[in-house]
């Protein structure tokens, strides 16, 4: 497994390491899907038909392989070694895909023809993808659509970078605009290079601050920050040891170790490893037949593994600890003057699908004048909060924001560590000394991407960015 495809799973499987199910796992794929490719595996001679013996057989095995001799198996080993014994069933194209870089075919759609305002010169906009936490998938095609949108509308041409390395001040003397295509994690950093690491900071924050623009989509906001408790259950080590089964591997891997851990060491001796995969067989063979088809296995893998109650989660992939934490946010900045420049970071987020109101909140900008005769106007996708130590209408603009009055009471008490004000700004404009900044919330599913309004108010923002559309960008409060 590559680090990169390695860290594209870091938010969620740090979710199952510490014992929460999460539908994603379940979904990625199909059910169907992901039982198929568990049965292929035990299947060692796919023959279509694993019978009990080489159902045991195979268990055997890799307990043999996976303890390395010891007595018992750990929870971490055991998911260890499942994922490299079960296949990727992950999405075959888009950023969390074997070609990360790689939009899906006919995702680019719906795009504007023509720009808000005429460009003063011909401009330039450098595309940034590089994300060094959580991988959307959707981050090919946010940089796509940048790179299109501006051909179309003739507003800017882009090149599209995943190398941090290229944040440098000579290299961006020649753009207009960095885009940050859902950045996660210390995006711009090197671990191994402090002083380069400075370097990319100080280019970074120079660029935007001496009259240049910096414009950003979703996932841009899950950078520089962290869980007042990080979780540290996965290492960059183990990260590098997991194989391409790994959606699969931890939720599997989890519930054996729930059900067959008698003694609760958080290890499988070989008496529970033994008592607990043959239970499995009777589960999927209820009429003791001693042999389960493929097409029995699929049918009957909820059994195993039924689908996981709906849960959310919070930015460092930790489970939520009721349905409302009190006290301070669970998130801190890690980079104060980048957390400052753009406007806020991420803390909770309702899950994809979960349908949000907008509420324009600067009806006068002309960057909410495609919001115009849409009302009421409501997405679904991946919602986000944002912390108390930086957000605040004092120091940014905001365009949009969630219609609370339209949520009900059941979705509004989903949300960890609330906000007082109960306010949650969906996109925003500020000025950074002499640069300008452009942030839209929504951008995590594909299908964001193709919703002409949004598209406009994305193309509207980066224009104001850019510098070419002036729009009022004086904080909503003093």
């Amino acid at each position: 497994m590559t680090r990169q495809r390695a860290a594209a799973w870091v938010g969620v499987v740090a979710v199952v390491a510490a014992g929460v199910a999460t539908p994603t796992l379940q979904a990625q794929g199909g059910r169907e899907a992901a039982a198929g490719a568990v049965f292929g595996a035990i299947d060692t001679n796919k023959d279509g038909t694993v019978t009990r013996d080489e159902w045991r057989a195979t268990f055997d095995g890799w307990f043999a392989r996976w303890s390395s001799g010891a007595s018992s198996l750990s929870g971490d080993a055991l998911v260890d070694g499942l994922s490299q014994a079960l296949p990727d069933t992950g999405p075959q194209c888009g950023g969390r895909s074997p070609n990360p870089r790689t939009a899906c075919p006919n995702d680019v759609t719906a795009l504007p023809v023509s720009a808000p305002a005429k460009p003063a010169r011909p401009r330039k906009v450098l595309v940034l993808a590089r994300a060094a936490g959580f991988v959307h998938s959707s981050i090919p095609l946010a940089a796509r659509t940048v790179e299109e949108m501006g051909r179309k509308s003739g507003a800017w041409t882009t090149t599209i970078s995943w190398d941090a390395a290229d944040i440098t001040a000579k290299n961006l003397a020649q753009y207009d605009a960095i885009f940050l295509a859902s950045t996660t994690g210390h995006f711009l950093d090197d671990e191994k290079d402090p002083a380069a690491t400075a370097a990319r900071r100080a280019a970074f924050l120079d660029f935007i601050r001496s009259g240049k623009g910096l414009a950003a989509i979703h996932a841009s906001t899950d950078s520089y920050h962290r869980s007042r408790k990080p979780n540290d259950a996965l290492s960059p080590a183990r990260l590098a040891r997991l194989g391409p089964g790994i959606m699969l591997a931890f939720p599997l891997g989890g519930r054996l170790v729930a059900q067959a851990d008698t003694n609760g060491d958080k290890a499988l001796s070989r008496e529970e490893y033994d008592k607990g995969t043959a239970a499995w067989f009777d589960l999927v063979d209820p009429q003791k037949t001693g042999r389960v088809t493929r097409a029995e296995f699929v049918e009957r893998y909820a059994a195993i593994m039924p689908p996981p109650p709906v849960r959310q989660v919070r930015g460092n992939g930790q489970a939520p600890a009721g349905p409302n934490d009190k006290g301070a946010d669970d998130q801190i900045g890690t980079w104060p003057e980048f957390n400052t420049l753009l406007g806020g970071f991420f803390k909770f987020h309702w899950n994809d699908g979960q349908e949000i109101t907008y509420k324009i909140d600067d009806p006068a900008s002309p960057l909410t004048a495609p919001f115009k005769g849409k009302t009421p106007f409501v997405v679904a996708d991946e919602t986000y909060t944002f912390g108390q130590e930086v957000y605040s209408r004092k120091n940014l603009r905001v365009l949009t924001s969630i219609d609370m009055a339209a949520m009900s009471a059941e979705d509004k008490a989903k949300e960890q560590f609330p906000r007082p004000d109960g306010d949650h700004p969906l996109s925003w404009i500020r000025a950074e000394q002499k640069g300008r900044v452009f942030y839209m919330s929504h951008g995590h599913n594909e299908k964001i991407y193709a919703n002409p309004v949004l598209l406009q108010h994305l193309l509207a923002g980066m224009q104001y960015a850019i510098g070419d559309l002036n729009a009022d960008d004086t904080p909503s409060q003093k």
